[in-house]
C-alpha cells in the first residue's frame, strides 16, 4: 500500500478540532433516532408545543419532553414561553438545511 503523504497532510490540516468533530458526531447521532428525527421534522415549517409534538410522534408528552431535552443540548431546537406552554422551533437555518439535505438525499436513495 501505498500513502500519498501530501494528500493526507492536506486533508489532516482541513479537518476541524477534536471538539468540533465531537460535536458534530454527537448531532448526528441525535439525529439517528427515528422519534427525534421525527420532532426535528415537524419543526421544519412552523413552532410547536410539546402536546403538538407528542401527537405527531405518537408518544406521551414525557416522551417527547426528554426527546426535546436531547435536542435542546445539542443546539438542534430552542423553545420560548407562550403563557404556561414551551413553544419549540429549530435552533437556526444551519439546522434546517442538514435536515433538507438529509431528505434529498433519502429520497435519492430510495429512487435508485
Amino acid at each position: 500500500m501505498i500513502v500519498d503523504g501530501a494528500a493526507v497532510a492536506a486533508a489532516s490540516e482541513a479537518l476541524p478540532d477534536d471538539i468540533c468533530v465531537a460535536a458534530l458526531a454527537a448531532v448526528f447521532s441525535a439525529l439517528g433516532d427515528p422519534t427525534r428525527v421525527r420532532i426535528a421534522l415537524a419543526l421544519l415549517g412552523r413552532e410547536l408545543c410539546v402536546c403538538d409534538l407528542a401527537a405527531l410522534a405518537g408518544i406521551s408528552q414525557s416522551g417527547v419532553s426528554h426527546q426535546l431535552r436531547v435536542l435542546r443540548d445539542l443546539r438542534v431546537v430552542a423553545y420560548r414561553r407562550d403563557g404556561k406552554r414551551a413553544v419549540y422551533r429549530l435552533i437556526d437555518d444551519h439546522v434546517r438545511e442538514v435536515l433538507e439535505l438529509g431528505l434529498a438525499h433519502a429520497a435519492e436513495s430510495e429512487t435508485g
